[in-house]
């Protein structure tokens, strides 16, 4: 019999785009932005309400396929640049292999397809028309960024009207720029894209939602979509959040866990890096000693985890498994300092996990270490008081299965 978990799917999509807001760093709530406008064209022009609610979330999650800064900078900087496919073929194929949203790859695929290069491709007219408005969305977006959260706007905004009117045609469909430019000659169109105003708006639709009923194995879907964007940020982390998310779940079956809750515990290990995308790659591939600067920044992904995981799985200790994957058993972790009576055996799980199959990949700053080597690293822990020693010795007493989890 499947096991079935509630999941407010809106919620769960916002909260990746909060996410992928991180790789940014500084441009937040892009994919946000990007849905609202594509949502407000779609209804301008009478589309169904659930074909509404795909273009919200599928500019929730355009930039999926972004994992690495310098990419960001270069697809918010210029109209049009010419490596942009490649980021789009990227998060197609992450959401086809995502069943929740597997729909919604297509529209993903040829978000930065020209209108005219779209009349070529032998394309259903309305994906179309979706996805060529994914791209007006998210350029109306890059053009209005320079103004955001100031009045200045008020005063630019017939300036950006005229450039995507001049664009129609040849990047955009003309149907579409005359739907936007009706809706943005009123300035609560552009006023409503301020932060305060756009999750406030964001929340009142997905308070009227349903929350959808998913089974472990979509969850699980859920889970890799996410660890696929973080791991993607540097290929030094290549497949890291998997390799970990299996380590932990047969270390769980070794404490004699069993079904829901190893998938959980899965799930969990999946997730624990999310906060990364926040971490520049600069620093993720710094071969030397990091500033305290970097440090701080590097130390800051766990919380940021934590907080990501909260709006997902809220009825869940799946966040505090994931969030605390840093803490340790004499309470000089990061970032709760907690202490040992408040570390689940999933947290010390997964914190084993996490420091083993790190160990094993090759970082920047050192090669792989044998399973000998990797051992001696963690037992060293353990006599320092930081990692638990009944999970250690689980690894130890399987260490070759576990290095083949942790290598492949």
């Amino acid at each position: 019999m499947k096991t079935l978990q509630h999941v407010n799917m809106h919620e769960a999509i916002a909260a990746l785009s909060g996410a992928l807001d991180l790789v940014g760093v500084d441009e937040v709530r892009h994919g946000k932005r990007v849905a609202m406008i594509a949502r407000a064209v779609a209804d301008r022009l009478g589309w169904s309400a659930t074909d509404r609610m795909a273009m919200l979330h599928a500019g929730m999650l355009h930039d999926c396929g972004v994992s690495r800064i310098h990419e960001h900078r270069q697809l918010t900087e210029t109209l049009e640049w010419d490596g942009a496919e490649d980021h789009c073929i990227r998060g197609a194929e992450y959401l086809a292999a995502c069943r929740p949203v597997a729909h919604l790859a297509d529209d993903i695929r040829y978000h930065h397809t020209r209108w005219r290069t779209l009349l070529e491709l032998p394309l259903a007219p309305d994906l179309r028309l979706r996805t060529n408005l994914l791209f007006l969305a998210d350029r109306i977006d890059v053009l209005q960024a320079p103004f955001l959260n100031s009045e200045h706007i008020l005063n630019e905004f017939s300036n950006i009207i005229a450039r995507i009117r001049g664009l129609a045609g040849l990047l955009f469909c003309p149907e579409l720029v005359e739907a936007f430019a009706e809706l943005a000659e009123v300035e609560a169109f552009w006023l409503a894209m301020e932060p305060e105003y756009l999750d406030e708006d964001l929340r009142v639709i997905g308070a009227g939602l349903e929350p959808v009923l998913l089974d472990m194995a979509e969850l699980k879907d859920l889970a890799t979509l996410f660890s696929r964007v973080v791991d993607a940020k540097t290929p030094f982390t290549d497949e890291h959040s998997q390799r970990v998310a299996l380590i932990a779940r047969e270390l769980g079956a070794d404490f004699g866990l069993s079904g829901c809750h190893l998938e959980q515990i899965e799930i969990a290990g999946l997730l624990h890096d999310i906060g990364k995308l926040r971490v520049s790659e600069d620093i993720i591939n710094k071969p030397g000693g990091l500033t305290p600067s970097e440090r701080a920044t590097m130390h800051r992904h766990s919380y940021d985890t934590f907080r990501i995981l909260l709006r997902v799985f809220a009825d869940s200790k799946i966040p505090i498994w994931a969030g605390y994957h840093h803490e340790t058993l004499v309470g000089d972790g990061y970032p709760f300092r907690s202490q040992p009576k408040e570390l689940d055996l999933e947290c010390r799980i997964i914190a084993v996990a996490d420091i083993f199959q790190a160990l094993i990949q090759v970082r920047p700053y050192r090669p792989s270490v044998t399973a000998e080597e990797a051992l001696a690293d963690l037992r060293r822990r353990v006599a320092e008081g930081k990692l638990d020693p009944d999970v250690v010795g689980k690894l130890a007493a399987r260490a070759e299965a576990y290095y083949q989890l942790a290598s492949a």
